[in-house]
Formats: C-alpha cells, structure tokens, sequence
C-alpha cells in the first residue's frame, strides 16, 4: 500500500515547482529527454560502427536490389519465371561493372608511369620556378623531401605494420563483397518474405503503418539510386568529353571515375574533376588545366543548379541544402560510406516520417496476415496444380 505524503512536503513541492518559472520547467523536461533520444542515438552508432563490415554490404546490398528490382519485375509482368529475372539483372551488373573496371584498368596501366614521370617533370619545373621567383632554394626543398624519404626509412616497421593493416582491410573488403553479392541474390528473390519476416517482430497493431513507411522508404530509395546513375552520367559525359576535347589524355578513365565519384554526391564528382585538371596540367600545361577546370565547375555547377534540385530533389524530396548537410553529416561520422549511405537514408527517413505523420495506411489492416493468406492459398493452387499433373501423367502412360 503506498504511504500518503505528508502535507509539508507537499506544501516544499508546490513552493518549488511555484518558483520555478514556466520556461525553465518546460525547458528542464525537454532537456533530460532530449539527452535521453542523444544516448540511444549514439548508442545505435556504436553499435553500427561494431559491426560495420556487416552493416556496409547490407546497405549496399539494399542500394543494389533498389536499383536491380525493376529489371526482376519486368520479367515477372510478361509471365517469365523470377529466377529468370534474377540470373538477368545479376549478369547485367556483373557486366556493367567488369566493363567499367576494364576500361580502368587496360588506359591506367598503360598511362600511369608516364603519368608519374610528367608529374615529377612538372614538380622539378614547379621547384625552379620558386626558385627563380619566390626566392627559395631547389636545394633545400630537395633536402627537406630527402628528409622525409629518411624519416620513412627509419620507421619501415611501423609501415609494415601498416601495410598488415591494407591487408586485413583487403580481407575484409573480400567478406564484404561476398556477403554483398549474397544479400543482394537473396534480397532479388525472396525480398517480399524476409521484409514480411521481420515485420512479425512487430505487435500486429503495429504491422500497417511500419509496412507503409518502409514502402514509402524504399521507393524513396529506388527513385534515388536511379536518379543518382542519370546524374553521375551526366557528370562523367561533362567532364570526360571536356577533357577530349582539350586534347586531355586518359579521357576515359577520368569518365568513369568521375561516373564512380558521383554517387557522392557534390564531393566526388568535385574531387574526380580536380584528377583531370591535374592531369591536364602535367600534360598540357596550366592554361589548359585552367581550361580544364573551368569545365569541371561548369559541369557540377549544372549539376548542383539544375539536376540536383530539380531532378533529384523531385525524386528523393529532400532540399539541396538537407543534402549538402547530410553528405557533410555522414562522410564526418563514418568517412566515405556515411557520404555515399547519407543521402538514401535521408530520403527513406522523410519519406517514413511523412507517411507515419499523415498515417497514409489502411487502419484495421494486417498486411503480415494478409500475406500468409495469399502464401497459403498459392502453396493450396501449386499443390492442385502437381496433383492434376500427376494424374493426366498417369491417364496417359495407361
């Protein structure tokens, strides 16, 4: 039985709250929840970042089946089995992507040493130039990289632990490409189950709107990984064709990774553009690297002008300026990946909250059992089907 309180207490507890202004109180009560929201987000991320070599492919896995699952259903809609849809969308990426690294590795293997041999050309002319100019001695710029070369050799242990530490990397990369590829295959053939899979965690009252947001989400997704691969076209059309034109060499390779640099967006096609003007530059000189960068910003500034809010902010409704911070955001707090996951997530995240908000769901509905239903019902027809199969099999062996 809970004991009364004692009417002086009472009286200290209103005298306390009565001091208290208004703000203050509603300001306290924000405070220690909003504190409370701040300790379970960061406790989500470091959880994320324990298992990152988990998290990453299946991310990617999902960002891949996003943009793979359209091909699947095309196949389906012309009554072709689903295997079939699947074995062609997989041969298609796997294509697409050994021609990209190809086309990579064939034009750099054969122009990076004379790449290198230019760049230390032009850093030898750059040297004589200060000299000449700005006063400063070849020499001492000459012993101060030697210097450094010194410093390395001196400490080649700690970069043989370093290179150990690029080979576990290597390791991981392999486990995460194989887990990629095995997501994505069973993500492509059986999506519809493992989704309504881990809807049944959910109490069932909570089945129709979490099955809502996430179809919201997910087409948020969709419309974001194909609107990003128009954009990172364009970019790699842009630049690749500029640095033809200014007679750049390795035009190709500088397409492709300024197509492979634009999937983050603002900064990758920015840092792929600047390659190619350092490239112009050890080719042709300044006036054509100048040139050169002149159309790297010409092209991101289409980009960040034209396509982005009106292409991409059509299809993933988030303003450029929720982009730029959430590119920024991600690439600050999980490097590279948290730049290229920032913007889907953020996209899905809008789409979710706006669904739940405005409760765009069938209330009463239970899409889980609903589901089964149909699964029980086809398995019922399948199993009709092979008995009348068997039976007009043995009709006509007698």
């Amino acid at each position: 039985m809970e004991e009364p309180r004692s009417e002086l207490g009472d009286a200290v507890h209103d005298d306390a709250a009565h001091e208290l202004p208004l703000g203050v109180r509603v300001a306290a009560a924000w405070s220690w929840r909003l504190i409370l929201i701040g300790v379970a987000c960061a406790g989500v991320l470091w959880l994320i970042v324990q298992v990152r070599i988990i998290v990453i492919p299946l991310l990617v896995a999902i960002l891949l089946t996003a943009l793979l699952a359209p091909v699947v259903q095309w196949f389906e809609r012309r009554g072709a089995p689903r295997w079939m849809g699947v074995l062609f969308a997989l041969a298609m990426f796997v294509a697409a992507v050994w021609i990209l690294v190809t086309l990579i590795a064939t034009q750099l293997r054969s122009g990076f040493d004379d790449v290198a041999k230019r760049s230390e050309e032009v850093w030898w002319q750059l040297l004589h130039w200060g000299e000449a100019t700005l006063g400063f001695s070849a020499v001492e710029v000459e012993g101060f990289t030697g210097q450094i070369m010194k410093t390395v050799e001196e400490h080649q242990s700690e970069i043989w632990n370093g290179a150990l530490g690029v080979a576990t990397t290597a390791g991981q990369l392999i486990t995460g490409t194989l887990l990629t590829l095995f997501s994505l295959i069973f993500m492509l053939i059986d999506g519809r189950r493992i989704w309504f899979w881990v809807l049944g965690f959910l109490p069932a009252r909570a089945h129709a709107p979490v099955d809502a947001a996430g179809r919201a989400g997910w087409i948020s997704v969709g419309q974001y990984v194909r609107v990003q691969i128009f954009v990172a076209f364009v970019d790699a059309v842009g630049i690749g064709a500029g640095a033809a034109l200014l007679g750049v060499p390795l035009a190709i390779p500088i397409a492709v990774l300024v197509f492979l640099g634009s999937f983050i967006p603002f900064l990758g096609a920015i840092t792929t553009g600047a390659l190619a003007a350092f490239i112009a530059l050890v080719y042709n000189g300044p006036v054509n690297a100048l040139i050169m960068l002149g159309v790297v910003i010409l092209v991101n500034q289409i980009e960040g002008h034209v396509l982005q809010p009106l292409v991409m902010g059509s299809a993933v409704k988030v303003h450029p300026l929720g982009v730029v911070l959430a590119v920024s955001t991600g690439a600050l707090l999980a490097g590279v990946p948290g730049a290229l996951f920032a913007v889907p997530i953020a996209a899905s995240a809008n789409s979710i909250v706006n669904t739940l908000v405005q409760k765009q769901w069938q209330p009463g509905s239970d899409p889980v059992a609903d589901y089964h239903r149909r699964e029980k019902t086809s398995l019922r027809a399948r199993h009709r089907a092979r008995n009348v199969a068997r039976l007009l099999r043995k009709e006509g062996h007698s």
